[in-house]
């Protein structure tokens, strides 16, 4: 194989003095596959670079190094392809006497590192484990070859790490070429074609291969009229894609149409469960795995914005997804159903519907009625990736079904990649959250890893039947990627909280800033990392501070949700309200006197949301609606927290772009990437005063209750 530098592109966190530490030695690479191949190519083009060496065989077919004098300082070992070096011989012994006797395999994606006798050993027994841990040593860089370490057992905790694409083939009137992308156009497509730069797809499935992520949807979840033919007669093209992923790991999705029958196949009815339905799914996804034998299975928003679904002909969605299921099953494939509908036509001025509850409407009662191949698919919030939601119900309330999170990396919602907002915080806040109690699982639990309650990181556990951790990519043909170089560290993470989902986000960030700025003798690398930590570690939080306060949604800007519009979607039928009103502000969802949505959590989270003084602030208008002088369990009242958070978020943004300053002509930074940073940062400094304005002089005028420290409020 031939690995791609794309010329002009930033390399993201894999630039080539990264592997600086492997390419400087001499390895050993054992076993045979094309993921292999791949681990042997990563170290040979290392090598070629910095002047170690790299063989495929030992020297000594018995295993013994002794004679030779212990000639490898890395080996990269199947645990099958033996004999093995004997170093390798002694970590597997060690590895399985610590594991006990039922405790042997290391897994399908997982390894085991270790060092013993001056020589660093990967152990797997899958190729996919071997590349997995290839990207680990890198991430060690010169730690890996340091001090003697027991073998260490690493596996991913969630099965499924995938991100969706809502890139569109042909350039949509409105949404464009990428559905809420904000880093330009699509790596996959461009005016209705396959783009031809296919190599930078590679690049693509190489960086997503060294974060962890194992999946990948190429279209949109709304399905528009030339996405439906990528399931048919435009199939080579994502056939052409899924080449380029595999030798990275990566496994190709498609999102497919629920009405395919009729649009594709000429037939009158899409109705799920009618024969000549049930047969056209099967014969169309015969032909998609004679083309892609391993594709991973498909995406599917039905019911929901005007997306066809089960709903016209009186099915219900286990319906709908179990014929699809039935589909993919001989060939071992998935179907990503989103639990995504609501009723997107309703009457503001009905305050018994209630948006937050639709998803466990239509779901909880159908728990245990889908395939075991059927993974349902849900928003971490119950309502559309706000700055604050609490986590969705749904998550806990299908125990006997597959369930996978839903994740927003493209920032539509907080800020659009203009603005700096490291959102690892919030998902491992969201992965951490325990529905039933500190006694529960974990939502992480949940999604993927053994839901066994015990709190404690999922190494060495088998991981469940959860269906695994989903983001929405962020990444387009932007020469950054991600259009904001910072935003980069919200792409890393997700890979990473989708492997180790209890991984502290301040270590996950100090990864990233390691690995994608390299220190090099000129720059003060310890300065830059301070400066970006202090930057990013709080940026979720300072983003909510001068935006959406307490848990209150949608006060963007209707269609592009860019920018204050505090009422930009008070009246309108999508369900989305904060009913802010002369008295008060905020969404009564209690079961006494509101929508009842706290009902749908069990104990003890239906009580504390319930309860006016035990919600936490952060959530209090999400769940109750309150007098603009209620006062918050932090001591200050709604209407001054609201003035007061608003006037601190633009403090914090002034701050961050100083902090930047200073890393000018420093050399930790490359120059032109300072320049689009702070370019960057000046937007956010007047997007930040522009939400600060409005949002304070709404308050104000709505309430009549004046700053208690007489700021200038327009």
């Amino acid at each position: 194989m031939t690995l791609f530098e794309p010329a002009d592109i930033h390399p993201a966190w894999l630039p080539p003095e990264a592997f600086r530490a492997i390419g400087s030695r001499r390895t050993l690479v054992r076993g045979d596959g094309p993921l292999v191949d791949t681990v042997r190519e990563e170290v040979k083009r290392a090598c070629a670079r910095y002047g170690g060496g790299v063989r495929h065989h030992t020297p000594d077919e018995t295993g013994d190094q002794t004679a030779a004098g212990e000639p490898f300082d890395l080996v990269l070992a199947l645990s099958a392809a033996g004999p093995l070096p004997a170093v390798a011989e002694m970590v597997q012994a060690e590895f399985r006497r610590r594991r006990g006797p039922t405790g042997h395999a290391i897994g399908d994606e997982g390894f085991v590192i270790a060092r013993s006798g001056g020589v660093t050993v990967v152990l797997a027994d899958e190729a996919a484990g071997l590349l997995h841990g290839l990207f680990h040593v890198v991430r060690l860089g010169e730690p890996a070859f340091g001090a003697a370490r027991p073998p260490e057992h690493h596996r991913p905790a969630m099965p499924r790490r995938m991100l969706d694409h809502w890139d569109n083939v042909d350039v949509h009137p409105v949404m464009g070429q990428v559905e809420r992308g904000y880093a330009g156009g699509s790596i996959f497509w461009r005016d209705g074609a396959p783009r031809g730069d296919l190599g930078r797809v590679r690049a693509y499935g190489r960086l997503l291969a060294a974060c962890g992520v194992n999946a990948v949807t190429v279209n949109n979840v709304n399905v528009h009229t030339t996405e439906a033919h990528l399931l048919t007669d435009r199939l080579g093209d994502v056939a052409a894609i899924a080449a380029e992923l595999r030798p990275y790991g990566i496994r190709v999705h498609l999102s497919a149409g629920f009405a395919s029958p009729v649009v594709l196949g000429g037939l009158p009815t899409a109705d799920p469960l009618d024969e000549d339905v049930r047969k056209w799914w099967a014969e169309a996804t015969e032909r998609v795995y004679e083309t892609i034998p391993d594709f991973g299975g498909y995406v599917v928003k039905a019911d929901s914005e005007g997306q066809p679904g089960p709903f016209a002909y009186g099915r219900d969605h286990a319906d709908g997804a179990n014929v699809l299921a039935d589909a993919l099953a001989p060939f071992g494939g998935v179907v990503h159903w989103r639990a995504f509908v609501y009723n997107h036509r309703q009457d503001w001025r009905d305050r018994s519907t209630d948006r937050a509850r639709a998803a466990h409407d239509h779901f909880a009662r159908l728990d245990g009625l889908f395939r075991d191949n059927v993974i349902l698919q849900v928003k971490h919030g119950p309502i559309d990736f706000q700055t604050r939601e609490p986590v969705s119900p749904v998550v806990a309330a299908m125990p006997a079904t597959r369930v996978a999170v839903e994740l927003q990396v493209t920032q539509e919602y907080t800020g659009q990649q203009r603005h700096v907002c490291y959102l690892a915080p919030m998902w491992s806040e969201v992965l951490g959250f325990r529905p039933w109690g500190p006694a529960g699982p974990a939502v992480a639990h949940l999604a993927g890893a053994a839901a066994d309650g015990d709190g404690e990181a999922p190494d060495g556990r088998a991981p469940g039947e959860g269906g695994g951790l989903v983001g929405v990519s962020n990444v387009g043909d932007d020469a950054y990627w991600t259009g904001h170089p910072l935003a980069q560290a919200n792409l890393y993470a997700f890979g990473r909280l989708a492997w180790a989902p209890w991984t502290d986000p301040a270590a996950i960030l100090d990864e990233w800033i390691d690995l994608t700025f390299v220190p090099v003798a000129t720059g003060d690398h310890e300065g830059l990392r301070r400066v970006l930590h202090t930057m990013m570690d709080g940026s979720w939080r300072t983003y909510e501070r001068y935006t959406a306060p307490l848990g209150a949604g949608f006060m963007v800007r209707p269609g592009h949700h860019y920018g204050p519009d505090v009422d930009g979607y008070e009246y309108t039928p999508w369900g989305t309200y904060h009913f802010a009103d002369r008295d008060g502000v905020g969404v009564d969802r209690t079961r006494a006197t509101g929508t009842g949505f706290t009902g749908q959590y069990p104990p003890p989270w239906s009580q504390v949301y319930e309860s006016l003084e035990r919600c936490p602030d952060e959530l209090l208008l999400f769940f109750h609606h309150v007098p603009y002088e209620h006062v918050l369990r932090g001591g200050s009242t709604v209407i001054q927290h609201i003035y007061d958070t608003h006037f601190t978020g633009v403090e914090q943004v002034a701050e961050a772009r100083s902090l930047w300053e200073t890393l000018a002509g420093t050399g930790s930074v490359p120059a032109a990437l300072h320049a689009r940073v702070k370019d960057l940062l000046d937007e956010q400094f007047r997007c930040a005063r522009e939400w600060r304005d409005q949002i304070n002089a709404y308050f104000l005028r709505k309430s009549g209750v004046p700053d208690v420290h007489g700021r200038h409020i327009p």
